[in-house]
């Protein structure tokens, strides 16, 4: 598998590939993919912890796709591959003669997953797009947040990476049917950011289409049932409860003393819980302020009711329950010191995933590669850039 992606969805994607078993080869331009400066490093590194969980388990090697040289090493890696995954803007590809159209026709079996802002086609296809661009484009931003403030972002690069799973998703339906059906023939598996991000709005659009009505921001209350929130604790923190179907919502208020509500005519169905789902709201939030966080979780699990603490990442680090489901993986990498990184998701009974190194350095593998190739010292000698285009075709 080829990775010709940068930045977030594209490497988020072949990331989960490689976890499960695919070689990954990433293709990286001379000074490496601009992730490697995104976020926080260990000090005396270049490359970002960020960098190291995205690119763990692939290879590296660099090329420069602005020579044709390096056009050619690229094409001849094509030449072997089951999937490359792109995300470039539409029409770089081509002004490079590497479009899907020439992909396919050096391989005809060929995996092509693109993943871009908005799509191969349609009149905005050449506009460039980020996961900011896409969460306000395709609707999520403008039901973020409260009425009576400015939509806000998630603190993490939702579309990115909801683009990626669906590039995952993409992939290996496109591999299944080529594989079942004994076909020589690959696909093209187009991810737009804003689509991805657009196929998580419930039913927002018919809303519209047939009742005129339009979504907005309600806070941390969901707008088509109650009741959902978070609610603040005796001890300064907040827990979320999911009490939104009718026997839920009847056994956290028999827990709360609230026989009479649990029994109320116009809250036994979740249409008149939302109705009145501001007042149900003061109500819970009053009762969760007369006990600490770790009281109400508990009281509601023993009363079958969901309910969960609003974690941050020291919390997070300290909960057995992450340690039991290993969701916390030490790896190596490249210096041999070991690094924390989030596990591996699913959990597969019969083919389990696993992490085998941290990200490498950008072209890490140039050597291992340029070896296995059988080059000779004298063609060693080559200026360096070159060396690693000639390393590309041992993968």
């Amino acid at each position: 598998m080829i990775e010709l992606g940068s930045f977030i969805a594209g490497p988020f994607a072949t990331r989960i590939l490689a976890e499960f078993g695919a070689e990954v080869v990433k293709v990286e331009p001379p000074g490496g993919d601009q992730i490697r400066k995104w976020g926080l490093a260990a000090e005396g590194e270049e490359d970002s912890y960020f960098s190291k969980v995205i690119l763990r388990n692939k290879k590296s090697v660099v090329v420069d796709l602005h020579y044709e040289e390096g056009r050619e090493i690229v094409r001849e890696l094509l030449r072997q591959a089951d999937v490359v995954v792109e995300n470039f803007k539409p029409g770089t590809l081509e002004k490079w003669n590497l479009s899907h159209r020439e992909m396919r026709e050096l391989n005809p079996g060929l995996i092509i997953t693109s993943v871009t802002g908005y799509g191969q086609t349609g009149p905005y296809r050449h506009r460039p797009g980020f996961g900011n661009i896409a969460e306000s484009f395709g609707g999520l931003r403008y039901v973020t947040g409260y009425p009576d403030r400015p939509p806000v972002r998630v603190g993490l690069s939702l579309a990115d990476s909801i683009s990626g799973l669906y590039a995952v998703i993409g992939t290996l339906l496109a591999l299944f049917h080529r594989d079942r059906n004994q076909d020589t023939t690959g696909q093209v598996v187009d991810v737009a950011l804003y689509e991805s991000v657009f196929s998580l709005l419930e039913s927002i659009l018919p809303e519209y289409v047939h009742l005129g009505a339009v979504r907005e921001r309600t806070g941390n209350q969901l707008a088509t049932t109650a009741p959902s929130n978070i609610y603040p604790t005796k001890d300064g923190k907040w827990v979320a409860i999911g009490a939104n179907s009718d026997s839920l919502f009847k056994r956290l208020m028999t827990l709360m003393g609230r026989e009479d509500l649990a029994q109320k005519p116009e809250l036994s169905d979740n249409r008149g819980r939302v109705a009145a789902a501001g007042r149900i709201d003061a109500l819970i939030g009053e009762w969760t302020l007369r006990h600490t966080c770790d009281e109400v979780v508990a009281m509601l699990e023993q009363a079958a009711v969901p309910a969960g603490p609003v974690y941050g990442i020291t919390d997070i680090f300290r909960d057995p329950h992450y340690r039991e489901r290993e969701m916390f993986l030490p790896v190596p990498d490249a210096s041999g010191a070991e690094i924390m990184m989030p596990g591996i998701v699913p959990k597969m009974s019969g083919t389990p995933g696993s992490v085998l190194r941290a990200g490498p350095v950008s072209g890490a593998h140039t050597k291992e590669v340029l070896s296995a190739c059988g080059f000779t010292e004298e063609q060693r000698g080559y200026p360096l850039w070159l060396i690693r285009l000639m390393c590309c075709c041992a993968m």
